[in-house]
């Protein structure tokens, strides 16, 4: 079989570290997500995926994240049966495929061109309606031809902090605009997690930048009138007896450190 080379820097780089992630988490017997299109997409790439740094701790801890937010999207399903679902930086992530939404819902995977031609070629093509879209989030017209007539669900994963704050917060004033209602489900750094991007290999060894540091959920509520903040789960906070044995302890650490425990965590808005 050959494989695909892959020529990725900079943030789109990052999304070979959590693909990686989800990879090992798999093949873990305690496996969180059971990705297994992860594991198959992997062994198809020509990529020295150690470059990453990604260790089976770092791996649970993707893979919790990536669960939770699973999880808040298939509520979000189970309410709306006919919906859309916005998965924005999509990159490698097989959400669609570990949720396998109703034929009634609308998926739309949305990222770059290059992304979105590596999907076509590393991944399973889901069935339903589902479509791709190769674009920036940043770009203005690609929302517009998203149809508003239904409840609509915007999950975005290790995008926020990639983002400059006035761009991010653009995007989330254009989505609530655009939709008659719905959730934002996403991740953010908090200010010492941008400060202390270096310290992550996957953003170091890619050469990323890390810019939008979110400290205080009220900001983003802040945003738009319609928003209402229903869950702020910090990273410390996850199920974390689902981490190996080393992995509990740091997150132990992490939490009675007032000035750390703040560093990530996952949002849920709804509108």
């Amino acid at each position: 079989m050959d494989r695909e080379k892959i020529t990725l820097t900079g943030a789109q780089e990052t999304m070979l570290a959590t693909l990686y992630a989800r990879a090992l988490d798999s093949r873990s017997p305690r496996s969180i997500l059971h990705d297994v299109d992860a594991e198959k997409a992997i062994e198809r790439i020509d990529y020295d995926f150690r470059k990453t740094g990604i260790k089976p701790t770092d791996a649970a801890g993707v893979a919790l994240r990536a669960k939770q937010l699973d999880d808040w999207t298939a509520e979000f399903l189970a309410k709306h049966p006919t919906c859309t679902v916005l998965h924005l930086a999509c990159g490698l992530d097989t959400r669609v495929s570990r949720l396998k939404p109703s034929p009634s819902v609308r998926w739309v995977d949305l990222d770059h061109p290059g992304v979105i031609e590596l999907r076509e070629r590393l991944l399973p093509k889901p069935e339903g309606d589902y479509r791709m879209v190769a674009a920036s989030v940043t770009d203005e017209a690609w929302l517009a031809e998203v149809p508003a007539d239904r409840p609509t669900v915007a999950v975005f994963e290790g995008l926020s902090m990639y983002l400059r704050e006035e761009d991010g917060k653009r995007l989330l004033r254009r989505i609530v605009d655009r939709f008659p209602s719905g959730e934002l489900l996403f991740d953010v750094y908090g200010s010492v997690g941008i400060r202390l991007q270096k310290l992550v290999p996957a953003v170091r060894n890619a050469g990323a930048t890390l810019h939008w540091g979110v400290d205080d959920p009220k900001v983003i509520e802040g945003l738009h009138e319609k928003l209402r903040c229903v869950d702020a789960l910090r990273s410390v906070d996850m199920d974390l007896d689902k981490l190996p044995a080393s992995g509990r302890i740091a997150m132990w650490v992490v939490a009675r450190l007032p000035w750390l425990r703040d560093a990530g965590r996952i949002l849920r808005f709804r509108f």
